[in-house]
Formats: structure tokens, sequence, C-alpha cells
């Protein structure tokens, strides 16, 4: 779905006023450079029972809701085009498009040069069936090099586990995925006042509880054993309560974040009738262990920040791909991860605490903690240290605003630097949003910042590059920010570019170079329905556009090229996730995946277009020439399908998903398909079809 350029005040202002009703609960005035722990069950049960007794009505209905089995949480996002060179006998091949050198991101595939591994998720991927014991799931191997001997290694299925993404290393591979258990449960018993029929005195009586079958939904882990490609061999599974975020690999070790909420019935059996306080604590299972479930940590090995409203648990957990018994490190915190950011020494946990609406919440600290304010959003991060798999927490810090994604946040010689949106309502409607830059220092203390940036207009990509940072906000033209972070304390904007557009992904082309991939926006279109300043009308958004901006005068950044496909309605899951992006600068190679929408003759430019095709775009891309379209592959056979396809065709068995090469090879991958193309003439060589 493509971002709307304008909205109802009034329906922004009932979100925000519902999100405030809970998200308040996520606002921290941390202890800076400190984290304290819990003494007791006791204490860790009244935390969570005294926030969530201070939320309104709306609260508890809404939590319970993102809380469900299936609310699974993806983070996107990317860096330059990997390059690997191959051992003895094996080509250069492309690696996943990854945010840090050196620090790999799961995906839902991946490649060693020789073989490519990939993941089937089940069709009912977010429909649960406590009777079927076969998900339809898959682990896919494929003897991918040389292209023309190309066949299936082994289709291993997965049972009752639904697949998420994937790592490699060596001869292991690890998934996460999702996986249902039911637990017979009972309800907390009740106090209720009796009468006595013959003197009217008033007493109490117990209620016996009430069993009844509870789903449990966890994050699974699986380690396999790859060294037979035609029959891998699983070796270790782990499950950790809770919604898996996002997972970073640093040399053998894994990283990942499980967000968990506390069973409130656990809480209010506790409060009734005393039971153990470590109930509420997220559970944890590993089959390396004794396979049985148990609490992920003591209640006093919980962290907690001063001022704190407890309302989740937030687990950055790490797990060994080299050593299989190795023990499972897990750091427990009460709070909640949105996104994160990983460097080869640490990673960062960012949360943000929106505001309550009016009667809710009317005055929040300021992010500095002087003083109240007209309440605005505050995002706080977390900085754990890593090393050969262990975590330390280290500090945190907090800022003003909210982020949009990992990309907006970097770590360069020590300091860390964050992108950040002020949303207009959540300060009331009082005055516009304004975006941020803040540097802060090894200790997560700010040292440097710039505030106000583009006021009216949102961040819609950013990119760290060394002593540069750049933005592009959008809300009629697309202005894209070159700002100097050479000197930590004093940031300055050297330059913008105001050009019509926007670039949701920003990707470096070289030092000097960057790539975008946005959307073309024609202003004049529906111009009449517009009632505020500096804004579109969402009709007025385009199709998929491809640029190249020339950032080597800081002061004066250019649009060397841009490339237009397709009309309204065409769209590129590049755009929004960076492990879709395929480009490589010495082969010249930039492929992205297109669903395109076309008009018909005589249909205006407002209107949705009807899709024609689904598949890669293969460009040649160099800043001699710019874009050139070498042709087009998909993996759809019969185009009626497109006829017949209505909305929903993105989602479809043979939608591309990702592209990557090996050798002169180009690969394409759908749910069921892997296509083989020559990278000279995208001539066809040979496609597998799988998971059937």
């Amino acid at each position: 779905m493509e971002r709307k350029a304008f909205m109802d005040f009034g329906v922004l202002v009932l979100i925000l006023a519902v999100l405030g009703s809970f998200g308040a609960a996520f606002f921290v005035v941390p202890a800076s450079g400190s984290i304290e722990k819990f003494g007791s069950c006791d204490q860790l049960v009244t935390a969570f029972e005294n926030s969530r007794q201070s939320q309104n009505y709306m609260y508890d209905g809404m939590a319970r809701t993102l809380a469900a089995p299936n609310a699974m949480e993806t983070a996107m996002a990317a860096d330059t085009g990997a390059q690997k060179s191959g051992g003895s006998g094996i080509a250069d091949y492309s690696e996943t498009n990854v945010q840090v050198e050196g620090v790999d991101e799961a995906d839902i595939v991946k490649t060693d040069g020789e073989y490519i591994y990939t993941i089937k998720q089940s069709r009912n991927y977010y429909y649960y069936d406590s009777k079927s014991e076969d998900t339809g799931s898959r682990l896919i191997i494929l003897k991918a090099y040389p292209g023309e001997d190309a066949e299936i290694a082994s289709e291993t299925e997965l049972g009752d586990f639904y697949p998420n993404e994937i790592f490699i290393h060596n001869d292991r591979l690890m998934i996460f995925g999702l996986t249902y258990e039911e637990v017979e449960w009972e309800e907390p018993q009740v106090k209720t006042a009796i009468a006595d029929a013959s003197d009217g005195a008033v007493g109490e009586m117990m209620i016996a509880p009430y069993p009844y079958m509870r789903t449990m939904s966890f994050t699974t882990v699986q380690l396999w054993d790859i060294s037979d490609r035609e029959s891998p061999e699983l070796i270790r599974s782990a499950d950790f309560e809770g919604n898996y975020l996002t997972s970073r690999k640093i040399g053998g070790d894994v990283y990942f974040v499980v967000n968990s909420y506390p069973q409130y019935r656990i809480l209010e059996s506790a409060a009734v009738d005393g039971s153990s306080g470590e109930d509420i604590l997220p559970v944890v299972r590993d089959t390396a262990d004794s396979g049985e479930l148990k609490p992920a940590c003591g209640c006093d090995d919980v962290g907690y920040f001063n001022e704190v409203e407890v309302e989740r648990f937030v687990m950055l957990i790490s797990m060994s791909m080299e050593n299989d018994d190795a023990e499972i490190t897990k750091e427990v915190l009460v709070g909640s991860g949105q996104n994160v950011y990983a460097s080869q020494d640490n990673i960062y946990i960012a949360e943000t605490s929106w505001p309550g609406w009016g009667w809710i919440m009317p005055m929040a600290r300021t992010a500095s903690g002087s003083g109240t304010q007209e309440a605005t959003e505050n995002t706080v991060i977390h900085k754990f240290g890593l090393d050969d798999g262990e975590i330390s927490y280290k500090s945190d810090g907090e800022v003003s605003g909210h982020i949009l994604n990992q990309f907006s946040m970097d770590e360069h010689k020590g300091y860390f630097r964050i992108a950040t949106t002020i949303s207009r309502a959540s300060m009331g409607g009082t005055s516009a949003s304004s975006n941020n830059i803040y540097i802060l220092d090894d200790g997560m203390e700010t040292i440097g910042k710039i505030e106000d940036i583009a006021p009216g207009e949102s961040i819609y990509s950013a990119r760290f590059m060394g002593d540069r940072g750049y933005l592009v906000t959008f809300k009629q033209v697309d202005p894209l920010f070159v700002i100097d972070l050479s000197v930590p304390q004093s940031p300055k904007i050297l330059g913008k570019l105001k050009i019509p557009g926007y670039s949701d992904y920003l990707h470096p082309y070289d030092e000097t170079h960057l790539i975008g991939i946005g959307k073309e926006v024609d202003e004049s279109i529906d111009a009449d329905k517009i009632h505020s300043d500096n804004a579109v009308y969402y009709t007025a958004i385009q199709g998929v556009k491809l640029a190249i901006f020339d950032v080597s005068d800081v002061e004066n950044p250019v649009e060397m090229y841009k490339e237009v496909i397709g009309d309204r309605g065409t769209e590129s899951e590049a755009a929004t996730d960076h492990k879709a992006f395929l480009f490589d600068r010495e082969r010249e190679l930039l492929v992205v995946p297109i669903l395109l929408a076309e008009l018909k003759d005589g249909q205006p430019s407002s209107m949705d277009g009807e899709y024609t095709f689904q598949g890669a775009y293969v460009y040649s891309i160099n800043l001699e020439d710019g874009f050139e379209l070498k042709g087009r592959i998909t993996h759809v056979e019969d185009e009626d399908t497109f006829l017949k396809s209505g909305y929903y065709y993105a989602g479809g068995d043979y939608s591309v998903k990702r592209s990557l090469y090996i050798g002169d090879v180009l690969y394409t991958l759908s749910a069921t398909k892997l296509k083989l193309n020559s990278l000279s003439d995208l001539s066809d060589i040979k496609e597998l079809v799988f998971g059937s």
C-alpha cells in the first residue's frame, strides 16, 4: 500500500488518541548510563499491575489485540550490494543487501555461491489450525551453480512451524519462525460478596477457577546441519515466548530481539490468590537443555528504568551457529523493541513513547528531562555491547520524535546518530511537524543536534555515510538534505535539493552519489482538493521512481538521472524492504521487483492503473548513461493471470521477491520457483519449481 500524502486530520487525531491510551506506558525517563533490576517477583508484579491500572479502558482491550499470536513483526531496510568472492572453483556471488558491512541480516533466501537456501511459508501463515500436523512450510535447498546443472537438492517439510527468515554459516542453517502451543489454563479465583439470608450480613467467598485451553505463540529458532544438502538434519530447536522483531549475525553468533506481553490473567491470579509472580515472565525452551518450558530469567534479572510504566518485556538473545550446544545468552528488560541498529560491536534497540491525547496525558516531560511542555513523542535507545556471543548493557539515551526505520540510526567513530520526526498531531495540532538529527556520545548523552528541519514535512528516508548524513522529507516535493556530521558537536546542513517526488530508500552508489527508489509525484493532480499549505492530494502520487543523486558538491546536490516506472498503483518491494534491492557497481547491475500498473487510453492519471506485469526489472546503471532497462523477468506463465488477479496479486505464489547472482547467472526467486537467466542478455537458462 502506498503512503498517503494527505489524510483527514480528525482521523489522524483519533488514531493518535487511541495509540496514546496505551502508548503512554512506553514513556521513559531513564537513569542514563545505568540499568536497575527488580528486587523480587512481588516488585515486578506490582509494577505491571500499577501500570495496567493507570491506563484507561481502551488500553486493556487493545493491548490484548496487539499481543495476538500472529502479530509477527519484521524490521526493514540496507547498504552497498555485497559481493563475495567464492573459494576455489566457486564464482563470485551477491549476498543479502545489509546496512553495515560485516553484520549480516536474516532473509528469506541465502546463497554460499554453490547452493541457494530458501523457505516456503504456508499459505495459512496467519491462520492457526491446532488440528493440522503440516503447515505446508518447507526448507528448500537448491544446487544452483553451475546454472546448466541446477536442480533441487532437497525439500524438507517443517511440520507445524511457520518459517520467517534464515541465516547460513558454513554447514549450519538457522531458521526463525513461529509456532503455537495449546496449554490448559485456569481463570484466577475471584472474591465476591455474599449475603447471609438469616441476618443480611455480608461476607466473602471465592469462586473456583474455570479451566480452559490457551494458545501460546513462540518465536522458534531451529538450527540445522546442512553438511549433507540432500538430507539436512535438525540438531537444535529453541522456543521464546513472544513475537520476533529482527536479528543480526556477526561471525558465527546470532543476536535477535523478541517482544513479549505478560499474561494479565496471571497478574489477576497473583493479586487474588498469591500465585508466583515468576509466572508472568516470558518462558523459553531449548532442546540442548532440558527441553522443558522455564522462565527466561529470574525476576531479579529483569532490568528497568526510573519512572518507566511497565507494559511488556523485550528480550535480546544470542545463539551460536558454530557451537551446537553453546548456552543461550539473554538480556530481559521491561519495555519494547521497535527498531534495531547493529554495528560489529554494539546493538541499539529503540522504542518510541507516544503521548496521550488531550485529556489522557496533556503534558509530558521533555526528552532532556527539564520541566514539561506540550506532549510529544520521544524515542529511547538502549545500547548493548556485543562480544563473541556475550551481551552487556552499556547505556541508554533519549531524543525527541519517532524514527522511520533502522536506517534512521547509525554508529560512526564511537558516536551514535539518529534522525527523527515530531508529528504535528502529537503536538496537539498547534505547530507544524518537524525533523531532527541528534548525535550522542559513547555514554548516549546528546552532544550535538539540528532541530526543526523542513517544518511541516516528514522523513521518508535517511542514510548515514561516514561524515555525511542524507535525509529525504516529503509533503509536496522531495527535499534531499545533505548534512555535515564531521564535527559531532556542531552538525550542519550543507545543502538541499527540491524536486517532485520522494525516495523511500537511499542506497550508496559511491562516496559522492546516491540511488533513490520511491514514487514520482505530479503536484498538479487534484490540487483543488488540498486545504493545507505545501501538501499534495494522495492521487498526485504516481509510479515508481528511480533516481541518481550527485552530492559531490555538497551545497548543490543534483538529480543526475531519473526513471519512472508505470502509472499510479505501481509498487516495488525494494522501496520498503532493502533486502529486495540488488545493486552491484562493478557489474553496473541494478535489479528491483516491480508490480506494474498501467492506465488505459483516456484514463486520468489520478486513477490507479490495472496490473499488467509482476517480476524483476533489470537495469544497467552507471554515471555516464544513468538507467538503461536491459529487460524484465517474470515467473507468471499466463498473462491472463493479471486480468483475474485483483488487488492482491502482489502476494501470489509467482510474485518475484528476491534476486541474486552467482557468476554470470541471475537468479530470481518467488514462493514456488527459482528462475535462471544469463546476466549478459537475460536469456532463459533454466527454472526450478518447488514447494507444490
